[in-house]
Parts: C-alpha cells; sequence; structure tokens
C-alpha cells in the first residue's frame, strides 16, 4: 500500500504537535474509526485513527462526523481511560507502520497512570489496541483477534500483547553503504523456501527454474518501510526500470539514489503529492517526489491533507454504503413489491374491460331460461347482439339454478366495472410509489454521512421501518433546518442543491423566494435545485443545470433533460410525498453532467 514506513514517519514527525496535548473528547463514528479531539499549544486538533480494513490510516483531520446515538463499548473505554488525559507522546516503531501515543491520565483514585494505544496499519489486520505499559496487557482492541483466528497474537481483554512477527528486514535509515550492497545481493526468502520449510509431502515440487529477483522485489524484500512504490521510484532514480532484475542493477547507481532519498526522510524533509497516473488514471501518494509516474501532481503542505484529500472520499463513500445497504436492500424489495402488485392491477383492467360479456351473457341466459335445467355445465345459446348471429356457448354453475347461474354472470358485470374505478386509482398510486421509492434510491446512491439519519428519520415518518428511537428511550430532536449544500456560479450566484427529500421540501416549500429559479431533471429522479436571486446569466443556468444532471439517477447519462421555472410555479398537492412536486411554466435544456466542473466550483455547507 502506498501508506509505507516513510509515510508513517512522516505522520509522526507532523504529530509531534499534539503532545502536551490535552484529549477533550472521543468519538467512533464507525466500527474501524476512533476520532480523538485534543486542545495543543492554543489549538485544538482532529486525530482520525482508522483500522478500516480497505482504509486504515492515521491523520489530522476537519471533515465532520456522524456519530451513534450510544457510543460502542471500545469507544467508552477508550473515554475511562484517555479522555481528560495529556498526550505525552507521538512515535513510530522502527520504520514500521504502527504508532504509539503515550496518554498520561489520572485514574479514579486521583494516581497518575499511563496509558497506550497503538495503531498498527496492515491493510485487513489493521487495528486500534489500548494497552497497560506498567504490565503489558491487552485493555482492548477495536477489532478482536481470538486464538480461532490467530495462534501467534491473541487480541483480548486481559491478554499480553504481543508485536506483529519480525519480517527480518534492515532499518533504511540505519544502513550504510556496505551494509546495502551486502543486502542488495542476498535474495530475499522466496516463497520456495517456505515451501521446503513446511516439509509437507504434498507439496507440489519446487520451481527452480523461477525468475530472477527484481529490483523492486529486492528492495522491498531487503529493507523495513519501502513500499513498492517507493521501490519503483528508488528504481527510477537509479536509472532503471523496476522490473529489471537486482543482479544486472549498478549497485554504485541503486546506493546513490537510496542515500539521496533516504536523507531527506532522515531529515525530515518530506513532499507530500498525490500523482494520477496518466496511463491508467489511478492516483498514489507519498512524502517523496514521485518522478517515476507522469501525470496530474498535486503537492500538499501536510501529509494529513495529503491521506484526507486521498482517503476521505474513498473511507466515507465505503462507509457510507455499508450505513446504506440495509435500506437500499428494503427499498429495492419495496419497489419490486409494486411493480408486480402494478402487473397485477393491469391484468385486473384488461379483464375488468371485457365487463360487457358478463352483461350478454347474462341476458342471454334471462331470454333463454325455458332451455335451462339445474344440474347443466354449458348451453350454447343464439347471440343475437352479434350482427351474425353466431352461437355462444356459456359455462354454468351445475349447483346453481337458471336464475342463479344468470345473476351469477350479472354480479360479474358490475364488480368488473366497479373494480375499474378503484383499480385505475390504485394503479397511479402504486406508480407514485414506485417513483417514490425511486428518488429515495438515487438519493441513497449519492448521500453522505450526515444525509442518511434524514432518510431513515423520513422512512419512519412515512411508516416503512421502524423508529430505532423507541427502543432506545431516546427521541430525537426534529430538525426544522436540515444543512443545505450551497455552490457558488461562476457569476458569484448562490446554486443550493438538495440531496434527499426532506432538504427538497424545507428548500422549495420554504427558503426559496417566488422570484427564485427552481431546477429538477425531468422525469427523473434527483435533487431540487434553487438559483437565490434573479438577473443571472447562460452561466449560471447552465451551472445550476448541470448540478440537477448530477444529482439525479441520470448522472451517468448525456443530454440529460434538465426542467427550470420559477418558484411561484411550483407547488405540492395536498397529501402527496416528500419531495414531490408539480409544476408550470417550465423550459427545458439539455445538459451532460460535468463532475470536474462541479468540483472547481466553490462549496459550502448551509445551517
Amino acid at each position: 500500500m502506498s501508506l509505507d514506513g516513510l509515510v508513517t514517519r512522516a505522520l509522526s514527525h507532523e504529530l509531534q504537535c499534539l503532545a502536551g496535548g490535552r484529549i477533550h473528547k472521543i468519538h467512533q463514528p464507525t466500527e474501524h474509526d476512533i476520532v480523538m479531539q485534543i486542545r495543543a499549544q492554543g489549538n485544538t486538533y482532529k486525530l482520525l485513527l482508522s483500522a478500516n480494513p480497505t482504509y486504515p490510516r492515521v491523520h489530522l483531520t476537519g471533515e465532520s462526523f456522524v456519530n451513534p446515538t450510544e457510543a460502542p463499548m471500545f469507544c467508552m473505554l477508550m473515554r475511562k481511560h484517555c479522555e481528560g488525559g495529556i498526550v505525552e507522546a507521538v512515535s513510530q516503531v522502527g520504520l514500521e507502520r504502527m504508532l504509539v501515543i503515550d496518554v498520561r491520565q489520572r485514574d479514579e483514585v486521583g494516581d497518575l497512570s499511563t496509558k497506550r494505544i497503538i495503531v498498527e496499519i496492515m491493510g485487513r489486520h489493521s487495528n486500534i489496541i489500548l494497552i497497560d505499559p506498567a504490565t503489558g496487557t491487552i485493555l482492548d482492541g477495536i477489532h478482536h483477534v481470538t486464538p480461532a483466528i490467530s495462534a501467534y497474537r491473541i487480541v483480548m481483554p486481559g491478554s499480553a500483547y504481543v508485536m506483529p512477527p519480525e519480517q527480518g528486514k534492515r532499518n533504511p535509515l540505519e544502513t550504510n553503504e556496505e551494509q546495502f550492497r551486502s543486502a542488495m545481493t542476498i535474495p530475499p526468502v522466496p516463497a520456495l523456501a517456505a515451501e521446503e520449510a513446511s516439509g509437507s509431502p504434498n507439496s507440489p515440487a519446487p520451481d527452480r527454474t523461477a525468475k530472477p529477483v527484481t529490483l523492486q522485489q529486492q528492495l522491498v524484500a531487503a529493507f523495513s518501510g519501502i513500499s513498492p512504490l517507493v521501490a519503483q521510484e528508488l528504481a527510477y532514480r537509479s536509472g532503471y526500470h523496476a522490473s529489471t532484475p537486482a543482479p544486472q542493477a549498478d549497485p554504485d547507481r541503486v546506493w546513490d539514489s537510496f542515500d539521496s532519498v533516504l536523507h531527506e526522510i532522515a531529515e525530515h524533509r518530506y513532499s507530500p503529492v498525490i500523482v494520477t497516473d496518466a496511463r491508467d488514471g489511478k492516483p498514489a501518494f507519498s512524502v517523496l517526489q514521485l518522478t517515476h509516474l507522469q501525470g496530474h501532481v498535486q503537492p500538499f503542505d501536510s501529509v494529513s491533507e495529503c491521506l484526507e484529500a486521498f482517503y476521505g472520499d474513498k473511507a466515507e463513500r465505503d462507509t457510507v454504503k455499508q450505513r446504506t445497504a440495509d435500506m437500499t436492500r428494503f427499498l429495492l424489495n419495496e419497489r419490486n413489491k409494486n411493480v408486480k402488485k402494478l402487473e397485477k392491477l393491469e391484468d385486473t383492467i384488461t379483464e375488468a374491460q371485457d365487463a360487457d360479456k358478463y352483461r350478454i351473457m347474462g341476458e342471454l341466459l334471462t331470454s333463454s331460461l325455458h332451455l335451462l335445467q339445474k344440474g347443466m355445465t354449458e348451453i350454447e345459446v343464439v347471440n343475437y347482439y352479434d350482427e351474425e348471429q353466431r352461437p355462444i356457448r356459456i359455462q354454468l354453475d351445475p349447483q346453481l339454478t337458471p336464475s342463479e347461474n344468470a345473476q351469477r354472470l350479472f354480479r360479474k358485470y358490475s364488480k368488473s366495472k366497479n373494480s375499474l374505478t378503484v383499480v385505475t386509482e390504485q394503479i397511479e398510486s402504486t406508480h407514485e410509489e414506485i417513483r417514490y421509492l425511486n428518488t429515495l434510491l438515487q438519493q441513497l446512491d449519492s448521500a453522505s454521512l450526515s444525509d442518511i439519519e434524514e432518510i431513515r428519520e423520513e422512512l419512519v415518518q412515512q411508516g416503512y421501518v421502524r423508529d430505532r428511537s423507541k427502543r432506545t428511550g431516546k427521541k430525537k430532536k426534529p430538525n426544522g433546518k436540515p444543512p443545505l449544500t450551497c455552490y457558488t456560479s461562476s457569476e458569484g450566484f448562490p446554486l443550493y442543491v438538495g440531496k434527499n427529500n426532506t432538504q427538497n421540501e424545507f428548500l422549495t416549500q420554504r427558503l426559496a423566494q417566488s422570484n427564485d429559479t427552481w431546477l429538477h431533471t425531468k422525469d427523473i429522479p434527483g435533487s431540487h435545485v434553487v438559483i437565490r436571486g434573479s438577473g443571472f446569466g447562460d452561466p449560471t443556468l447552465q451551472e445550476a443545470a448541470n448540478l440537477a444532471a448530477y444529482y439525479s439517477q441520470a448522472k451517468e447519462s448525456s443530454q440529460v433533460p434538465v426542467d427550470y421555472t420559477l418558484i411561484r410555479h411550483v407547488r405540492k398537492p395536498n397529501g402527496a410525498k416528500p419531495g414531490f412536486v408539480i409544476y408550470e411554466q417550465q423550459k427545458t435544456l439539455f445538459i451532460t453532467p460535468d463532475e470536474e466542473q462541479i468540483k472547481k466550483m466553490p462549496v459550502d455547507v448551509k445551517n
């Protein structure tokens, strides 16, 4: 991963600003993340510790997090042992992806005690562990590791803390030229040696014709803290390709680039950067200049800013998907039920449209009662309603009298005629229900963490899901003024966007004024967009239409139709679903959503 030992060293150096600071608040917004608010040197910092298996990281953050109504057990334990404590030190273990935060706090009886927070950034094995350094005992970990998972090290309350297994690599900051040459000539332990050491009789014969170790592989295997990305950079600065066989590389040239890079790291001279590779569009970050990558280069003033820019949106979208998975599944099931219901209703309409045939058959039976006898199963009579007077065969119920059979057909006729009106109304309401569910699915697809609870609350109010506050006994305060995303157009006009029905209702029904301009995708679920004020030009209208198209179900389409009209021509029908409005005197323009243009627009959240 890009977050290697060198990045961790840069982070450790940057986080020295927290030394001596007091931990005011600790929150656990997700099952993987801890956020600590620390007051140090006259500033307030938010420190994110993440053991996310996909995006593990540590950095200062300016992001706002939505915290659960009840703090998880690990968060409560962190508060007990660390909240109100002083950060004594922040350090790195060797050049490994491990950060250690020592916290001094007074315990329940007033005695000073020290606790240690260890953040292990190890991919899917990442963890945040709180230990008592005096005894080496684990108080708890954000992720438990039982004996069934690992026989080597257990992460459970009361267990002794054991460091991750040694990899047998050399610390590059403590390596001289002679040691470097030695490390580069000793081949790394390949899979072949592991197979031979296992002694498994069923192991396949070892492949002794394997390809020679590349320069990149040799550097990664020999030195701690060196990721494949950094190894590629070192090879490139030496004048080689990463795939060059290690024995073919001139050790003098490799040492020069190695020594130059590590000299910068030793003196804490970092250049945080994100480079988007022009070949495949994939971004990569480092605390070194990545000269081997050609593409867009985005420099940063700090490592934390770099990590937040790289991971922030990815991690949030991943968390949003996890939190919305149940809601999305529920809404898809509800939509499928309504689609099936619509099919049955349309079949009923088809049957009801043939209602006249039951009336005709009833009248034909009535005129032919003298030909009928109880017990008959069918009769063939002349259809005098047909111009050609062709005979028609009518099915009878043998248990009914002739008169009762005729009345049965008249009842079928009446039922079918009456059902036409009822079923037509049900079809309209089912179409409306499907439209509403599609709107919610679109909103979940583009929701941020702060939007999720508003959508869930709407589902509670509409009777789709149960109110969780009834189980916890805590009532959520009604939010009459939801936060709204506000962009600024190139002409300086505010462009408000509603991300869910709660925001759409507030924006259109309460915030917007009669002369403001309202936009929405035509017949496509999406956000309400409002241009505040009048006198704007075509650039502002195009930018607002771009927002309406982008925050809709058609964001991946081209030439999306967007309607726009004045707010005074928009109204909500009585009894309509949340977010549903009707409008008139609209005009339509067609636009292809441009995400890059939106990213360049100034944006703020208005509360």
